[in-house]
């Protein structure tokens, strides 16, 4: 696995785990520090024995330039988390967009919902919208602190086929967002009433929408928060109080990690055995 920082990731645990319950004793996984300066050199430096890579940030936008291919999922949201080496070169692909939809549906959510709301404008949230189209949705309200922020995602919601209205961050989502709107309200926003909620920022950055959720001024069927630790966090705290189905972090790391061990391995990941290590990780921090 390549990034900056990679340290704390949870990534080498869940791939081991998968090794060794398909057998394949040959097989290793480590986290390896790579900034954007380095990422050229060292795929440049790789041998034969290499099957692939996991990439996190900075390194899933600057990769692809460097693949000899990519699907088209890649060119969509303007990432890849995983390279391939095969007899083609250097293949990327995007996990984190099938693993979202996974999650989700294993959270209930399996067919689109009329009202979605979205925290955060960076590369997890253009993934979420690409998972969101998947499931069917036409618009999505997206949640941030300046239109600014938003251009990246703005231009992957017109590839993906995504209205998106921008909302104030920190509100229940009813609000105009900083520099206007694009795209019709969903149904429910102006009170702050949510089928869905997918935070993508980091950890405490969503508290305030916990306090919104405990005063009864936002609801959600259905919270999918992408942190994994600390977890439980105080939004999926209170979301679980307030009766939503919860879906967190861990499951969609679990997931988009599944999907690059089938597509460097050539076998069906053991989930199961992937995710009972991975929770008992999380217990040991």
């Amino acid at each position: 696995m390549l990034g900056s920082p990679v340290a704390h990731s949870l990534s080498p645990v869940l791939h081991a785990a998968a090794y060794q319950a398909l057998g394949l004793a040959g097989w290793a996984y480590e986290a390896i520090e790579c900034d954007e300066a380095r990422l050229p050199g060292l795929l440049d430096s790789l041998g034969p024995e290499w099957a692939g890579l996991s990439l996190t940030m900075p390194l899933k936008r600057a990769v692809i330039p460097l693949l000899d291919q990519a699907e088209q999922l890649v060119s969509h949201v303007g990432a890849a988390n995983t390279v391939v080496f095969g007899p083609a070169g250097r293949a990327g692909y995007n996990t984190d967009v099938p693993g979202m939809i996974t999650a989700l549906a294993e959270a209930g959510v399996s067919a689109a919902p009329d009202s979605v709301l979205v925290l955060g404008a960076g590369a997890t949230a253009c993934s979420a919208l690409a998972a969101l189209r998947g499931l069917g949705v036409p618009r999505v309200t997206v949640a941030v602190r300046s239109q600014a922020s938003a251009g990246q995602l703005l231009q992957v919601a017109g590839r993906v086929g995504v209205q998106v209205r921008l909302a104030e961050f920190g509100t229940a989502g009813g609000a105009a967002g900083p520099g206007g709107t694009e795209g019709a309200a969903d149904t429910g926003a102006e009170a702050g009433r949510w089928q869905l909620l997918i935070s993508t920022v980091p950890a405490g950055a969503a508290d305030q929408y916990a306090a919104l959720i405990d005063g009864g001024d936002l609801t959600a069927a259905t919270v999918l928060d992408v942190v994994y630790h600390p977890w439980p966090t105080r939004l999926a705290q209170a979301a679980g109080r307030a009766g939503a189905a919860v879906a967190g972090g861990l499951e969609l790391l679990l997931h988009q990690a599944a999907r690059q061990v089938e597509l460097m391995t050539g076998r069906d990941a053991p989930v199961a055995a992937m995710r009972q290590a991975g929770q008992a990780a999380l217990a040991d921090r």
